[in-house]
């Protein structure tokens, strides 16, 4: 690699990308589109809506690039496991499977599920679709593998305005945790090599997502709101609230724009659950609280499910791993047009996204190889009943009281 110019290194891996995913579009002329609207996702333009991509690529209109997205006849479904298997091979194992939505703001009634829907965002209920995304992360680095389209049901319940949107007929409504839940099945079924999933509190909080993970043996720490109940002992902010403060230590979850970002992070694990876990156990449940240095009062909660031998510093990493889909979602946005399309129909969402899914995982590969190259505030009652938070073997616990039958705690 030292011998071949940098710029050249990346266009033979850009053409090994072409080739790889070069099947899914059966003609040539389709091919040649497909490799000229990447290049221009990934090239200079100012903007990188039909036209410019079109000059970009030499094109004297967009009208090759409009057949590409609306009406050829290709896969974006098959496309989007190639770039899943690419990012799987080019970031490497063990990553964090992160879920999260992001809003694309529009004017009209047309665009497939737009609606006035709140958005992270613009930060407010706007006209916008939503997507729901899949990121997978590694420390070489993170790129989105999966995507759906959000319905609401104003849409699902209108079935002309459906066919006008090209929506399949099949497509029920579908809540965003749902969507997740599909999306992290699909990720699982296939070659990714996942070893945790996070997600924030909007899908935290599903506990069949939290069970569908813990039945397939996979790690997760999910951010949850602050009135989630946890079993035996009550809402996570008034457990987090009796936690001694010996339980709070301070670790960094990651390296931000400004350097590591260090948090105060409180971590117990729960008693197993002797319907759903075996003897002895392979995984530990865990309550987790991180508490921001400047503003002690803000804090946040999650779920953890980890394998035996897990410490807080790596619950703590993979916590802060959510904030990578961010990343995922303003790189693709800023230099590949994520949220510059101008299509309506359902399918030509789609075919764009995964267009610039694959050019993102490119850059992601990219930046992975040189990488490696280098060697490189509300108060909270708490509760007066005795402490449940208990220390023993190096890491805090719950002591919870056994009932019997009746309900009643057994007196020891």
């Amino acid at each position: 690699m030292d011998a071949i110019p940098e710029v050249d290194y990346w266009k033979a891996e850009l053409e090994s990308v072409f080739a790889r995913v070069a099947g899914r579009f059966a003609r040539a002329d389709l091919r040649r589109r497909m490799r000229d609207y990447v290049r221009g996702l990934l090239g200079r333009a100012a903007c990188k809506n039909g036209w410019q991509l079109a000059e970009w690529a030499g094109h004297r209109t967009p009208d090759g690039f409009q057949r590409l997205l609306n009406s050829s006849v290709w896969d974006a479904d098959a496309l989007r496991d190639d770039v899943r298997a690419y990012v799987g091979e080019s970031l490497g194992p063990g990553g964090v499977l992160i879920i999260d939505d992001t809003g694309f703001v529009k004017k009209g009634t047309a665009s497939a599920g737009v609606g006035r829907q709140y958005t992270g965002t613009s930060g407010k209920i706007d006209n916008c679709q939503i997507g729901v995304f899949a990121a997978y992360a590694t420390r070489s680095g993170r790129a989105l593998v999966d995507r759906k389209l959000y319905l609401p049901k104003a849409w699902t319940s209108d079935r002309e305005r459906c066919r006008a949107a090209k929506i399949p007929d099949n497509r029920e409504f579908a809540a965003k945790g749902d969507l997740a839940k599909t999306m992290i099945q699909r990720a699982l079924a296939s070659p990714l090599p996942i070893a945790w999933v996070t997600a924030d509190s909007a899908y935290g909080q599903e506990w069949r997502l939290r069970r569908m993970l813990e039945e397939a043996g996979v790690g997760y720490v999910l951010a949850v709101p602050k009135s989630q109940s946890v079993p035996a002992l009550g809402r996570i902010d008034l457990v987090i609230a009796q936690a001694p403060d010996e339980a709070w230590e301070r670790h960094s979850c990651g390296d931000g724009a400004k350097g590591p970002r260090v948090y105060d992070w409180a971590a117990a694990k729960l008693p197993a659950n002797i319907v759903f876990d075996p003897d002895p156990p392979t995984h530990h449940r865990w309550v987790l609280a991180r508490r921001s240095l400047s503003d002690p009062g803000e804090i946040a909660y999650y779920l953890a499910y980890a394998p035996v031998g897990t410490e807080v510093p790596e619950l703590a990493r993979i916590a802060g791993s959510r904030w990578a889909i961010e990343e995922c979602f303003q790189a693709a946005k800023n230099e590949c047009g994520l949220d510059e399309y101008e299509v309506r129909r359902c399918p030509g969402w789609y075919r764009h996204i995964t267009l610039v899914m694959l050019a993102h995982a490119f850059l992601a590969a990219m930046s992975a190889t040189a990488t490696v190259a280098r060697g490189a505030a509300e108060t909270v009652p708490v509760p007066s009943r005795p402490s449940l938070w208990q220390k023993s073997g190096g890491s805090w616990q719950f002591t919870v009281p056994h009932r019997h039958p009746g309900g009643k705690p057994i007196k020891r």
